[in-house]
């Protein structure tokens, strides 16, 4: 009962125990609980940073940066948004020069991108990287979001986007070598594509992220493969039926 009513006193506890035939005393339950390492209601009502990413996990995006170099050694910076609840990646930009201007760009297309997909943004988190200008989080703020920055040197706070990034680096970017900014846009949206479309994701029980349903298998057709950067990225699914 104290697990699963984290705000449960022990004379809360005590009356439900009463209600299915329990006569314990308060003081009892209350030593019980201590030595089986269960704190008292005070400390078990707060949330920990899971709970709280889960609570807000349909309403939440969390952003990045992230950096890829050249051939010719020109560094060029990637921006993501990611949408918790379906780890859908909402936008990725690259660009050489980081700035307050294009930041703030960023957002107001983040913010379009969520009118038009109803998403309600009430949470952004990103780090504490000065690339993240003040003025891009006045965009979302001005629109209800609450902005929450992780801790310092703390990349588990925001481990979802560090997930994805760690994705992109194994299976694309480590593979390739990057000629210039065009080129790494193409790559990035080819593999944005695949992730948000294609790759199973388990935490939606093995689905893509934009999938809303498990594909219908019909026996006898034929499986077709489509690939992505020269067969680097591979999808596979059933044939349509011929019209």
């Amino acid at each position: 009962m104290a697990r699963e009513n984290p705000g449960w006193g022990y004379f809360r506890i005590r009356g439900e125990l009463l209600k299915v035939g329990h006569r314990v005393a308060a003081t009892t339950i209350r030593s019980v609980l201590l030595a089986t390492g269960v704190p008292p209601a005070g400390r078990r009502s707060q949330l920990t940073w899971k709970q709280f990413l889960a609570a807000h996990a349909e309403t939440l995006v969390a952003a990045d940066f992230f950096s890829v170099d050249t051939i010719f050694f020109k560094r060029l910076y990637v921006l993501i948004y990611v949408h918790l609840a379906s780890r859908r990646v909402l936008i990725a930009s690259c660009t050489s020069a980081p700035n307050a201007a294009w930041v703030t760009q960023q957002a107001r297309n983040l913010s379009w991108r969520l009118e038009d997909e109803g998403i309600n943004l009430s949470v952004l988190i990103h780090d504490r990287d000065k690339k993240f200008a003040f003025e891009a989080d006045r965009v979302l703020q001005s629109q209800g979001a609450r902005v929450i920055l992780t801790p310092l040197m703390a990349p588990m706070a925001n481990a979802h986007v560090e997930r994805w990034i760690g994705s992109c680096r194994r299976e694309c970017l480590d593979r390739m070598l990057i000629v210039n900014q065009r080129h790494l846009e193409s790559v990035v949206r080819e593999y944005c594509l695949h992730y948000n479309d294609e790759r199973p994701h388990r935490n939606r029980g093995r689905r893509p992220p934009a999938a809303n349903s498990d594909p219908v298998k019909i026996a006898g057709r034929p499986i077709w493969r489509r690939t992505r950067l020269g067969g680097l990225l591979s999808d596979y699914r059933q044939l349509l039926a011929a019209a």
